[in-house]
């Protein structure tokens, strides 16, 4: 099982000493504002994978999602395809559906220009919500002695927001033109 703790906020709610020796940042916000995520994948053939997943909010106590998915994978065309249920805190019940598309840039496959697509569909059917991105993926792996790092440059399609993600193999960092950012730390 995949375990993480996601924790995150606005850049507004940093705050920088910037008089300090060495200077020190640190999070103004309220700590009620980590979650704990947990996915399980389960193979049920060689292309594809019952993936569950769901996150609890430590504040609240209660979870806010849970999601189920049925993925596959189409190796030779660097793609994939999902579809599943997924509830959330709000207590709506969503369709969703997925894919994911890669184009390699370099030959070793170190780089790639990836097209990936969401849509949630409410328990009415009426109400889709489109999501996509493109994004500059760079795979650097072992960049240090048993440490693979990637570094993603995107951009959602819908919303027109530019976004940066590092990832290591402990840990995620992402944020946003908008100055949205979280950090997960893979346990």
């Amino acid at each position: 099982m995949d375990t993480s703790l996601r924790y995150g906020g606005e850049s507004r709610a940093l705050r920088i000493a910037t008089n300090k020796n060495p200077p020190t940042v640190k999070y103004a916000g309220d700590v009620s504002a980590l979650k704990i995520h947990a996915k399980q994948k389960l193979q049920i053939d060689s292309n594809t994978l019952l993936q569950l997943s769901g996150e609890l909010d430590t504040g609240t106590g209660l979870p806010t999602f849970l999601c189920a998915l049925v993925r596959h994978s189409y190796p030779t065309l660097s793609a994939s395809l999902g579809a599943g249920l997924h509830y959330d805190k709000n207590e709506n019940l969503h369709c969703t559906l997925r894919g994911k598309k890669a184009y390699p840039v370099s030959f070793n496959r170190d780089v790639n220009f990836v097209l990936k697509g969401r849509c949630n569909i409410d328990q009415e059917l009426t109400q889709p919500t489109p999501q996509g991105a493109l994004e500059l993926v760079w795979n650097m792996l072992d960049f240090q002695k048993d440490q693979d790092v990637r570094l993603k440059l995107g951009l959602e399609i819908v919303d027109k927001i530019p976004y940066v993600q590092v990832r290591e193999n402990n840990w995620t960092f992402n944020v946003d033109i908008n100055g949205r950012w979280n950090v997960r730390y893979h346990l």
